[in-house]
Parts: structure tokens; C-alpha cells; sequence
């Protein structure tokens, strides 16, 4: 399967290569050409699907959308002008449950992209073995560029525009990219008025507002639990015993790093969107919080070296964490990596390409689709809680999430060690034989 990935990957450099691709990878290098970033993650689910030998009508039925809405959102903005933003909601599969997935503002929102978001949605709550499926949604447009009453028109423009195809049942949004429990209540104030009290048809809202406590660190922490469980069955000791830097300093890369320091894990190097610092004694993580929250900026924070961003991926330590946007371990890259595992807290972080160099340097990688789990398991707690109109005390949301990481971990790692591939592909093993079992026993044509 290594060769299949690295004919596509360096086939891909000219349409003419093409021509001489085996079948197999010549439909994966189809679907590279057809799209953009969807390709990244089909590319890693036909490698599963090539472990699996399933047939194409199978393949099929895994890998299309069962439904893709696009809207037009109109708003008059403050100063009186009209203004149109385009708007996605794809609902990839629902055979083990109601869709669920993000809502991400951001100008570069495309169908493609959010596509492959809601592709690997259902795989995420497949392999966390949680009752849902996949969707993904997202407006086109600059949130920095609106006010707070033109977002709140915004976001209630959107529920208008697809309240008939989402619903606590049906499809269950949450926060990504540019949005937060602010945008999530809007939503589910704008939705109960057409349907009556629904705190269940998003999560990710505000504890005070129905949320669920341990939402807020649950990828995070997640991270950290998954990266437990990594160290302990690769034997490669503790989290305290170990290096880490961090790719991206958000709300997940923060807590991550927050967490491991306070589990004894030295944290020498964090980037955000502006700048990088290093340590190699161990970055002070909470002071660092509290210099950010006070509007410092990362590269300013005095008990560090600043470093140039772009250098990042390539500080030696035991664990990189990329916790930002996807692709930015490439093919390019990825031979400068001086770690000895990559985290994935970032949807997508690593391409095919970047994959296959990793694998070569036998740099463990833990994929995405597990290791960010943390923030839809705990999305699945906060709609339990919400549909039995009770709210359980964090504690129990940080020991039920512990036992749903260490469970999905076992998984994945059992698959591993019986079929000897990658953790990355070993998870879509996982989450395809669950979302296939559930077609099955719910039958279809």
C-alpha cells in the first residue's frame, strides 16, 4: 500500500504520469485532480479500503455525501447596503446516528472544503464509537469584517435557511473555525422558534446556556489522553519523561500544552498565526496564558526565544503536536521533522505526501481523525445531557472522556498489530468496518 500511496503522491506532479498509475491509484489520482482538499482524505480512505478489499459499489456508498445543501445568505448590514454570503451544509452519513459537525466562518469556505471536513467527521465518530454520523458546514465570509449584530443576523439567516434539515435527530452543529457558544446560541435561540425549546440541536453552547462543563478543554485534554496512550503502548515511557512543541497556540494547542506541563511534560516551543517562542528548559505554560489573555502577543512572552514560525515543525523534540489548519506537513517538509511522534490535534495537518516521508523515517503519527476526538465526544455528552434535561459535573465529563479515549485507542491499536499498518490507516479500518456494519444491518440496495 506504500508504493500505491507513493505513485500517486509523485505521479501527481504532471497530468501525463497519469496514464502509466495502476487502476487502483489512477482512481485515486482522479479524485486528486477533481478536487482539492477532499482528496487528501480519500486518498488515506481508498488506502483502507485497499486493506479491506471491499467492492466499488461498497466504496461507493462510503465515500458520497448523502446530502450537500448550498443557500445564499442575504443580510442589510448596519450601514444599510444588502450584502450576500454563500453558505454549505454537506451531510455525509448518517447510518450510525444524526449528523453531526462544525459550522466554520472563514472567507475561504468552499464546498470542497467542507466536504472533506464532514468525510472526516464520520469516520471521527466512528472511531470514537460514538451514536453519530458526519456533516460539516460553513458561511463564506470575514467575520472581522461584520459586526456582533450583523453575525447574529447572519447566523440566524442560516437556521432559516436549513432548519428543515437539521434538528437534535437529524443534524447537530457545533463550533469551529470563527465561531463560539455565542454563534451556538443564536442558533439555538433562532431554531426554538420555530420548533420549541431544542438546547440538543447544537453543542459547543455556554454552560450557563445548556452547554456541558469540559467542553471548552475536551480536544485537548483528548490530545493529551491520546498521546498517553501512544507513549504507553509504543513502551516509550510517560508524558513527564517527554518533549513537546506545539504547532498553533488556540484554544486546542493551549489547553494541550496546559495539560501536558501540568502532567510533568516539558513544552519547549509553541506557534500561533503571528510568531513562535522556545524554551528548551520548559516553557512556564500558565504564565503564558495569562500574558495572551492579558493581549500579549505569543512572540513577546519574555520567558522565551522568539523564532521564526516557519521553523516550528523542525524543533527537535520527542512529540510535535501540529494543532492549527491542515497540510502543513508536505512532502516538502516532512523529511525536516527531528521528532519522534506526531499528534495530530489539527483536522488534516498531514498530506499524503507528508505521510509516506514520515512513514519512511518511521516517525509514529497519530491521525487526527482519533487523536482531536476529545471535542465531538464530549459534544455527544453535552446532547445526552441536553436531551435528558440534566447536567453532570465535570469530573464526570473528564472520566467518561478519559475512558472513551483509552477504549478507541485499543481499537485502532489492536488493528494495527494484527494487519501491521499505520495507526493512520488502522483507524479508517476501524471507522469503515463500523459505518459498514451499520449499513448492513440497516440494509440497503
Amino acid at each position: 500500500m506504500a508504493t500505491l500511496l507513493r505513485s500517486v503522491t509523485k505521479g501527481l506532479r504532471s497530468q501525463s504520469a497519469l496514464s502509466c498509475l495502476p487502476a487502483a491509484a489512477w482512481q485515486i489520482a482522479q479524485q486528486r485532480f477533481a478536487s482539492g482538499h477532499s482528496e487528501n482524505t480519500n486518498t488515506f480512505i481508498r488506502e483502507a479500503l485497499q486493506e479491506l478489499e471491499y467492492p466499488d459499489k461498497l466504496q461507493r456508498l462510503l465515500l458520497t455525501p448523502q446530502r450537500e445543501v448550498l443557500v445564499e445568505l442575504i443580510i442589510t448590514k448596519d450601514n444599510g447596503e444588502i450584502e450576500t454570503f454563500n453558505a454549505y451544509r454537506v451531510q455525509h452519513d448518517d447510518s450510525r446516528g444524526p449528523y453531526k459537525g462544525g459550522l466554520r466562518y472563514h472567507p475561504q469556505v468552499d464546498l470542497d472544503d467542507v466536504r472533506s471536513l464532514a468525510s472526516l467527521m464520520t469516520w471521527k465518530t466512528a472511531v470514537m464509537d460514538i451514536p453519530f454520523g458526519g456533516a460539516k458546514g460553513g458561511i463564506r465570509v470575514d467575520p472581522s469584517l461584520l459586526s456582533e449584530r450583523e453575525l447574529e443576523k447572519l447566523t440566524r439567516k442560516l437556521v432559516q435557511a436549513i432548519k428543515d434539515v437539521i434538528g437534535p435527530h437529524e443534524d447537530i452543529p457545533a463550533p469551529d473555525m470563527n465561531t463560539d457558544g455565542r454563534v451556538m446560541s443564536w442558533f439555538f435561540d433562532e431554531y426554538s422558534k420555530f420548533e420549541g425549546f431544542s438546547p440538543g440541536v447544537v453543542t459547543g453552547k455556554p454552560v450557563h446556556l445548556h452547554g456541558s462543563h469540559g467542553r471548552e478543554a475536551a480536544t485537548g485534554r483528548g490530545t493529551v489522553f491520546a498521546t498517553r496512550e501512544l507513549l504507553k503502548h509504543m513502551g516509550a515511557g510517560s508524558i513527564a519523561q517527554k518533549t513537546y512543541v506545539i504547532q498553533g497556540f488556540g484554544n486546542v494547542g493551549a489547553w494541550a500544552a496546559q495539560l501536558f506541563h501540568e502532567q510533568g511534560g516539558r513544552v519547549i516551543a509553541v506557534s500561533d498565526a503571528f510568531g513562535a517562542i522556545s524554551n528548551d528548559k520548559g516553557l512556564d505554560i500558565p504564565s503564558l496564558r495569562k500574558h495572551i489573555a492579558a493581549g500579549g502577543q505569543l512572540h513577546t512572552f519574555t520567558e522565551g526565544t522568539a523564532i521564526p514560525k516557519e521553523t516550528i515543525l523542525t524543533v527537535p523534540c520527542d512529540v510535535l503536536v501540529p494543532a492549527a489548519i491542515g497540510g502543513v506537513i508536505t512532502e516538502e517538509n516532512a523529511h525536516q521533522l527531528d521528532c519522534k511522534f506526531v499528534v495530530e490535534a489539527a483536522n488534516g495537518p498531514t498530506t499524503p505526501g507528508g505521510d509516506l516521508i514520515l512513514r519512511e523515517r518511521d516517525i509514529t503519527v497519530l491521525p487526527d481523525i482519533y487523536t482531536n476526538g476529545g471535542g465531538v465526544t464530549v459534544s455527544f455528552f453535552e446532547w445526552v445531557q441536553n436531551l435528558q434535561n440534566f447536567r453532570w459535573e465535570e469530573d464526570e465529563v473528564n472520566k467518561r472522556l478519559d475512558r472513551a479515549m483509552t477504549e478507541a485507542f485499543a481499537s485502532l491499536w489492536s488493528v494495527h498489530k494484527d494487519k501491521r499498518i499505520p495507526l493512520r490507516t488502522s483507524a479508517f479500518v476501524v471507522a469503515l468496518q463500523r459505518v459498514t456494519r451499520a449499513h448492513i444491518h440497516r440494509g440497503f440496495d
